[in-house]
């Protein structure tokens, strides 16, 4: 599958899908593309669809440095590269945090903006200390079992991730969060350290729609009621028993809010 050379860095990408319209996928960290297949397969049918990886994570070069101003200017490189319009823009988490930029900043490439269970602050200081520790153990000993089993409840929710029914997926998820590699804590670091974009929300003017989970432990709802209310005409929604992940989590009411928000945007 492609590659592409942006800002320096060898970046993977998927493309499918045709159509006026451009649709492009932004993951959060520990994963890749792969967190919005249900999306990517659901839209496809009718716009065109790009995801990639982010540097340092999923099929994507490993090369800092891993900095959200740098990961924004991976996005606005293969962005005008790839796409002649401005597009509508899908960022989770990470990738909502390079999307808040690229809209504040890149007004030209962005044609609508949607965030994900994302935040515009630094990372709360009384997260860091789990972190923190976390990610040492990562470059000791990699992503192994014990650690996934911690970081899992940081990225679904409680009730999801006690549904049998979800055993499989659940299953998946942690072998993708087992096969990073020591060198995620580079992009881990990118994170944990950001600065925040809160000066800045007030220069994002294109359509923006807001998108948590009720039980995100991770970037809480009220993170993603602030941005809702610090960029104008912003749309919120909360999703019942979503967490970090409510793409994977609840993936037909995401697609339903997705289709229903590009719809509009025709």
């Amino acid at each position: 599958m492609p590659h592409i050379q942006a800002n320096g860095v060898n970046l993977y990408f998927e493309e499918s899908g045709s159509g006026t319209e451009t649709v492009v996928f932004s993951h959060g960290l520990l994963w890749s593309h792969k967190m919005f297949r249900a999306q990517v397969q659901h839209l496809r049918k009718r716009y065109r669809i790009i995801a990639y990886d982010h540097r340092g994570q999923g099929q994507s070069e490993v090369k800092g440095p891993f900095d959200m101003d740098t990961l924004y200017e991976d996005a606005a490189a293969l962005i005008s590269v790839l796409c002649e319009d401005p597009v509508h823009f899908v960022g989770l988490s990470m990738g909502g945090f390079v999307g808040m930029r690229l809209a504040a900043r890149r007004p030209d490439l962005i044609k609508s903006l949607v965030l994900l269970e994302t935040s515009a602050n630094a990372e709360p200081v009384e997260n860091l200390p789990k972190y923190k520790m976390l990610n040492g153990l990562v470059k000791w000993a990699g992503v192994i079992g014990p650690i996934a089993s911690q970081v899992m409840p940081i990225m679904f929710a409680e009730s999801w991730l006690e549904n049998r029914n979800n055993a499989k997926e659940i299953e998946f998820w942690k072998n993708e969060l087992k096969a990073n590699k020591r060198s995620i804590t580079g992009p881990v670091e990118g994170v944990i350290f950001r600065k925040g974009i809160e000066q800045e929300l007030h220069k994002i003017t294109c359509a923006t729609m807001v998108v948590v989970g009720d039980e995100d432990v991770a970037t809480k709802p009220e993170k993603a009621k602030f941005i809702q209310m610090s960029i104008p005409n912003a749309v919120l929604h909360l999703i019942p028993g979503a967490g970090h992940s409510s793409c994977i989590e609840k993936p037909a009411e995401v697609n339903r809010l997705l289709e229903q928000w590009i719809e509009g945007k025709d």
